[in-house]
């Protein structure tokens, strides 16, 4: 699972180079998910802006990443393709998450972490 990531102000920027998260690499997501942003700041910021595809399994193992990153910690997505956008729409995780439209968008948004 190829994941690029940098650290911006008070977040982590991960950006998923893949174009599917589905049941054949949602374990793999997970994992590296887990090595990029331990101990990391307390914001995480997900660009999904080159997943195409997005399976039950890619959904459960977003949600499982949030918690994974534990309390005082968030998951916020972004640049989500519409096809990605409707399955949180659909389940209604878009109420669960925090979606900005673009990285840019999530990086000016200047929320702080309770």
């Amino acid at each position: 699972m190829e994941l690029h990531t940098e650290e911006r102000d008070d977040a982590i920027h991960v950006v998923v180079a893949e174009p599917r998260i589905d049941s054949a690499v949602a374990i793999r997501f997970k994992d590296r998910m887990r090595e990029v942003t331990a101990d990391g700041p307390p914001r995480v910021v997900l660009d999904l802006g080159a997943v195409d595809f997005l399976d039950s399994s890619g959904l459960g193992a977003v949600v499982a990443v949030m918690k994974l990153l534990g309390p005082g910690r968030t998951l916020e997505l972004c640049n989500l393709t519409p096809t990605v956008e409707k399955v949180f729409r659909l389940t209604r995780m878009d109420r669960v998450f925090t979606i900005h439209p673009d990285a840019e968008a999530a990086f000016a948004d200047k929320r702080s972490i309770a």
